[in-house]
C-alpha cells in the first residue's frame, strides 16, 4: 500500500506530539479518526511505527526512519499546491529562510530589499529564532534553509560556510575602559561580560573567539537579546562582544565604544543549513548569494 499524504500528515502530527489525542486537536480530526489512520498506515507498511507506553506514543527504529522522507514529501506537496493551485496561474517560487537573531535583525533585511528589487516576482518569509530554534526548523523542514551564527552538529544538515562576520568588544561611553588603549586580557577578563542566553549563536561564537584569549569570564550577565545586550552596555553594567553589523548605529552616536586592546582582531563564521540532498533553487541561491555580499 502506498502512504496517502493523509496518513503521512498524521503520522508527523502524532510523531510531534507524543498520542493520537494531542495529534487530534493540532490537525484536527477527532481522536478516533487519527488512531484509525495510524493503525491504516501501519497496517498497509506491515510494521509499527511507534512504541505503546501507556498512553504515549515513542518513534521506533522504523518511525525514525520514516520522519525525514515524510517531511520531505509533505513539503514537496505543499510546495506543488502553492505555485500550481491557483487555479492554472503558476507563481514565482516562494523562499522560505530562517535566520538566527543577530543575521535575520541586522544582516538580512536590506539585503532581502535588494533581493526583491532585482526579483520582483520572488515571494520571500523570513523567520527569526536564535540558531538551536533554526536548525530545529531546517529539521522539521519549516524552512528551506537556514543562516546561522554559532556551530550546527546535526548530522542529517549540510553545513556551508557563508560569511565571516567581524566582532567587536564594546562598552559604554562612559565606561572606564572606554577611555583606555590596548587593554590587556587580564583586565578584560575581569569585567562584567554581557552574554546572550545559552543556545544562542552570539553566545556560542562569541565563547569561542574570547575563551582562547582570556581563560574565562569572571562575572557574567545573560541576556535574552542582542538589542538588550546594546542598551546594558550602554547604560554602564559591562562590556560585551557583538557583531559590528548590530551596533552601527549606537556607534556612530557614541553611545557604544570599540574598545581597543592587545587582542588581534576577532571575527566569526556564519553558516547556512540545509537538509542532505534537498537541492538548492534558484531563488534560495539568488538570495543567499545576494545576501552574501558586501
Amino acid at each position: 500500500m502506498t502512504p496517502s499524504l493523509r496518513q503521512l500528515q498524521i503520522f508527523l502530527a502524532i510523531a510531534d506530539t507524543g498520542s493520537t489525542t494531542a495529534a487530534s486537536l493540532q490537525l484536527p480530526l477527532s481522536q478516533s479518526a487519527t488512531s484509525a489512520a495510524l493503525a491504516e498506515l501501519e497496517a498497509g507498511l506491515g510494521t509499527a511505527l511507534f512504541d505503546r507506553l501507556g498512553k504515549r506514543l515513542l518513534l521506533n527504529d522504523t518511525g525514525r526512519a520514516l520522519l525525514e522522507p515524510a517531511r520531505a514529501l509533505l513539503d514537496d506537496a505543499a510546495q506543488i499546491a502553492h505555485r500550481f493551485g491557483s487555479g492554472g496561474a503558476v507563481r514565482p517560487a516562494r523562499v522560505r529562510l530562517g535566520a538566527s537573531t543577530t543575521i535575520g535583525n541586522y544582516l538580512m533585511p536590506a539585503r532581502m530589499a535588494q533581493c526583491l528589487a532585482r526579483w520582483p516576482a520572488m515571494e520571500v518569509s523570513l523567520r527569526i529564532g536564535n540558531t538551536r530554534d533554526i536548525v530545529e526548523a531546517v529539521l522539521r523542514l519549516e524552512v528551506d534553509a537556514g543562516l546561522i551564527e554559532g556551530p550546527c552538529h546535526e548530522s542529517t544538515l549540510e553545513v556551508l560556510p557563508w560569511r565571516q562576520d567581524p566582532l567587536l568588544l564594546l562598552a559604554g561611553a562612559d565606561h572606564p575602559l572606554a577611555r583606555l588603549r590596548c587593554i590587556a586580557a587580564p583586565v578584560l577578563r575581569a569585567q562584567r561580560w554581557l552574554l546572550r542566553e545559552d543556545g544562542s549563536g552570539t553566545r556560542e561564537s562569541v565563547e569561542l573567539a574570547l575563551l582562547p584569549h582570556l581563560g574565562g569570564f569572571e562575572a557574567t550577565l545573560d541576556l535574552g537579546s542582542t538589542e538588550a545586550i546594546k542598551q546594558a552596555a550602554i547604560a554602564g553594567l559591562g562590556v560585551t562582544c557583538l557583531s559590528r553589523s548590530a551596533v552601527g548605529d549606537a556607534l556612530e552616536l557614541r553611545r557604544l565604544v570599540a574598545l581597543s586592546t592587545e587582542l588581534p582582531p576577532l571575527d566569526r563564521p556564519l553558516y547556512r543549513i540545509r537538509h542532505r540532498g534537498r537541492p538548492w533553487s534558484d531563488s534560495l541561491r539568488r538570495l543567499l548569494e545576494l545576501a552574501g555580499d558586501d
